[in-house]
């Protein structure tokens, strides 16, 4: 701030007057960035509290799901008989929300293809050990 000769300018109250980060108005600034520190994390806490209080009611953010359990259960399927992403996509059609009838993108189905795999290979790995057990 010293650089770049920030200054604070208090234009009402008991401490009015022009202070800068060196001298007398070091220990204001201090405190002034104690106190924007100090509401930052509030501010954070509040949030964390808020996101975990929809959580416990079942809500989460983010945007809505695409493809429903029977739409992913079907694209991998077809994945599993080694029809082409692309075409799954083309196959699959939106069957609720602002985007209802229309096709998701080929994005989205390797998303989920992709958490299925991996989903389908921890099963995997799961299963190994519960047998060598």
């Amino acid at each position: 701030m010293r650089r770049a000769d920030i200054q604070l300018e208090l234009l009402t109250g008991p401490l009015q007057g022009v202070y800068v980060p060196s001298g007398h108005g070091a220990a204001l600034f201090a405190f002034f960035a104690e106190m924007a520190e100090s509401e930052r994390e509030y501010i954070r806490e509040k949030s964390l509290e808020g996101q975990a209080s929809a959580r416990e009611r079942g809500r989460h953010g983010g945007r809505p799901k695409v493809l429903d359990d029977d739409m992913i259960a079907y694209a991998r399927t077809l994945r599993a008989r080694g029809v082409a992403v692309p075409d799954i996509a083309a196959k699959l059609v939106i069957p609720m929300g602002k985007n209802k009838g229309q096709l998701p993108s080929v994005a989205s189905v390797y998303r989920v293809l992709a958490d299925g795999e991996t989903g389908e290979a921890v099963e995997a790995v799961e299963a190994a050990a519960s047998l060598s057990r």
